[in-house]
């Protein structure tokens, strides 16, 4: 790692306070329980030393606003799994941050992901986002999906080495994805309850939503898992638009996601000021986590795209310094 990304490193641990890097992170349910509302931000992987500088500037930053925990995720078929287990490593190592890894079992052995818990697990990570995942782009040979067809059998297999290697109060908190606007991949919504039900049957301790731009989707999803009979915490997934470029990529990679008319019509108004356009979606995203704070949201989780400026301008235009106070 270059020069200048080790002293981000160094700065974002002197930033966010004297907790001790490198000790066992806390499990969820203590997270929730110290903070009330959690605070979360979504890094992935550098690919280049430009990448990693960005990115470990971006750490530096955020890491004053002290957010609960940071995740990290995991490219289609572990294409970035010794990115992803460097970076959790590496975050684990030298800040205060508590990162929780993303693992996906498309592509892999059990022996496989029975090593990448080994070496979570003696490094100190205590939570796991245990997701379906799905195959690179062109996959060729085996069948990408024989050993973890779905979500669920990675929760399973996550709670078992749990079970096993991690009794008692040490066992590892297991997060799901949720989606407030419909699977793609499941489009009988009463499906698609059953299924992430059965997650958290096996073992998901608590659900981060795919991004969304309508809190009444959020409420909706919300109730719909309180009558599927799912008790766990449904954090929030908010990712502001900051250009429209972007929210064309979003919209591919997020397939459903719905842009609501007043977002358009606002955006529309910006043009191709990409100052403009920016400004409208940091506001929009702002406003969209004072209602879900409002409505006793129990996390809300950015994703930063390794960036930082947008975070932080939400944190200041809702009045808080950190995220301990955004309960």
């Amino acid at each position: 790692m270059p020069e200048a990304s080790t002293n981000r490193i160094d700065q974002a641990h002197e930033a966010a306070g004297p907790a001790e890097p490198g000790t066992p992170a806390p499990h969820i349910a203590d997270l929730f329980a110290r903070d009330g509302v959690t605070a979360s931000f979504e890094f992935f992987p550098p690919k280049s030393r430009e990448a990693a500088d960005g990115l470990y500037a971006a750490i530096s930053e955020l890491a004053p606003l002290k957010p609960s925990f940071v995740s990290v995720t995991y490219g289609a078929g572990g294409s970035t799994r010794e990115l992803t287990r460097d970076l959790v490593l590496r975050l684990i190592r030298q800040t205060p941050l508590h990162p929780v890894p993303h693992m996906t079992g498309v592509c892999h052995s059990p022996a496989e992901i029975e090593a990448m818990l080994q070496a979570y697990t003696a490094a100190g990570v205590r939570n796991i986002m245990a997701l379906g995942g799905d195959a690179p782009a062109g996959h060729t040979g085996a069948d990408p999906y024989e050993h973890f067809r779905y979500g669920v059998d990675m929760v399973r297999a996550v709670r078992a080495f749990s079970d096993r290697q991690l009794p008692g109060n040490r066992r590892l908190g297991i997060g799901v994805g949720g989606y407030p606007e419909g699977h793609a991949a499941t489009p009988n919504r009463l499906l698609e309850m059953d299924h992430l039900k059965a997650k958290v049957d096996a073992g998901a301790d608590f659900i981060i939503t795919q991004l969304f731009f309508d809190n009444h989707d959020f409420y909706d999803f919300r109730e719909r898992c309180e009558l599927a009979g799912i008790r766990v915490p449904v954090i929030a997934g908010i990712m502001p638009i900051t250009s429209t470029r972007g929210m064309a990529r979003m919209a591919e990679l997020a397939a459903g996601s719905r842009f609501p008319a007043p977002l358009l019509r606002a955006l529309r108004r910006a043009g191709e000021d990409p100052e403009l356009v920016r400004r409208v979606g940091v506001h929009w995203a702002t406003e969209q986590c004072r209602d879900l704070l409002d409505h006793k949201v129990a996390g809300l989780h950015l994703y930063t795209l390794n960036r930082s400026t947008a975070t932080r301008e939400i944190y200041l235009t809702l009045g808080v310094r950190d995220s301990r106070a955004l309960a």
